[in-house]
């Protein structure tokens, strides 16, 4: 698919002002999701409102088919296309260093461009750096992996691009935090709103449009949208999960990998790693099958880019597992651990980035839940 080019910035606030205007006039959505309400609370739409509507925002587009102004009407309103276009300027505008911005102006292509050079970059220094008898060789003794790539390397270059990418990631997330709480509506105290804040996020209630979950493709109601983020993400965070464990086996109790298949460490990997590979090909396969009229076209190659990528991550790790204990476990690791690298380095800069920025949308909404503007008394939505 060719990537299209997005409108320029004040062009597309200017037509999300229109839209979420129009939207608080008529207030027939507000029972959808937590976008409508808080649309209301903030009538100014200013810049900093519409990233914290577009933030919040889940796209499960129950609202454009419940819209009696969409398209043929000469309103034209589309609230999920323009709340993404909107998403995707507050990426580039939080973007940090400022400079690597023009990463997310075009993410799809630079996701790419960068998770291939780097998934190909570390097989190739493998096969010039390590001698090819040992790379070919078959390894089951404790600490295999690292007679191919010495531990103190793999650890010290995972330590300093990720370390460096969450760095970035978290200046950019503070300043939207500060940005979405200018002019703000009365607000509980975050730690108050944190247990609410952590259940939407964690059980993703604004992808049930409603209670019935997403409009995948059509009218119809479905949970599959929902269903595949949650196995996306929850795999991710066993595989997560694995490499903590794998780490306290290896400091703590001075075990090296590789485990063996029934240790916590690799249940945990092999659990994260079908997850992930379920939901991101489930997630390509709803957006394939989808409605293309309340999409924002342009937004698609950067989350079919992340989607490939994540399932490139977990696809490698679980070919390296079955294969650890052949004369191909060299090259697999390599391969598996450019995935990764390439995974790393685009953190702040690929659509990865909306979990990071969802939640605090999440978190500021539930704080001003709390609270009735100017009333101090508790709203409910």
């Amino acid at each position: 698919m060719p990537e299209l080019s997005p409108p320029d910035a004040s062009t597309t606030l200017a037509e999300a002002r229109r839209v979420m205007n129009l939207c608080n006039v008529c207030s027939y959505c507000t029972g959808y999701c937590a976008v409508f309400h808080a649309s209301e609370q903030r009538p100014d739409l200013t810049r900093d409102d519409l990233h914290y509507l577009a933030n919040l925002c889940h796209n499960c587009r129950a609202c454009w088919y419940a819209c009696q102004y969409a398209p043929p009407h000469e309103f034209a309103i589309n609230v999920p296309a323009t709340l993404a276009r909107v998403r995707h300027d507050s990426y580039r505008r939080y973007a940090w260093p400022r400079a690597f911005a023009a990463l997310l102006a075009r993410s799809g292509p630079a996701t790419l461009m960068v998770s291939l050079a780097a998934t190909l970059l570390i097989p190739l220094l493998t096969l010039i750096l390590v001698p090819w008898d040992t790379l070919f060789a078959v390894h089951r003794e404790a600490g295999a992996f690292y007679a191919v790539i010495p531990w103190g390397v793999m650890t010290t270059v995972a330590l300093v691009t990720l370390g460096t990418s969450v760095l970035a990631l978290g200046i950019g997330v503070a300043r939207f935090w500060r940005d979405i709480g200018r002019d703000a509506p009365p607000a509980s105290s975050w730690w108050r709103a944190l247990p609410r804040a952590a259940a939407d996020l964690l059980t993703l209630r604004n992808l049930d449009g409603g209670g019935d979950g997403c409009n995948d493709v059509d009218g119809r109601f479905t949970q599959w949208r929902r269903g595949f983020h949650h196995a996306l993400f929850y795999g991710f965070l066993l595989c997560l999960a694995a490499t903590t464990v794998a780490a306290g086996y290896h400091h703590f109790l001075a075990l090296e990998a590789p485990y063996p298949f029934f240790s916590l460490p690799v249940l945990l990997g092999t659990a994260g790693g079908v997850g992930m590979m379920a939901g991101a090909a489930g997630l390509v396969w709803v957006k394939r099958r989808g409605d293309p009229a309340p999409t924002a076209a342009e937004t698609l190659p950067a989350d079919y880019a992340l989607l490939g990528l994540l399932f490139a991550v977990a696809a490698t790790g679980l070919v390296l597992l079955a294969l650890r204990e052949t004369a191909a476990m060299g090259l697999l690791l390599a391969l598996h651990l450019g995935t990764v690298l390439g995974f790393f380095l685009l953190v702040p800069y690929s659509k990865f980035v909306h979990g990071a920025y969802r939640g605090a949308a999440l978190l500021r909404r539930a704080m001003e839940q709390r609270q009735g503007p100017g009333t101090g008394t508790a709203t409910k939505e």
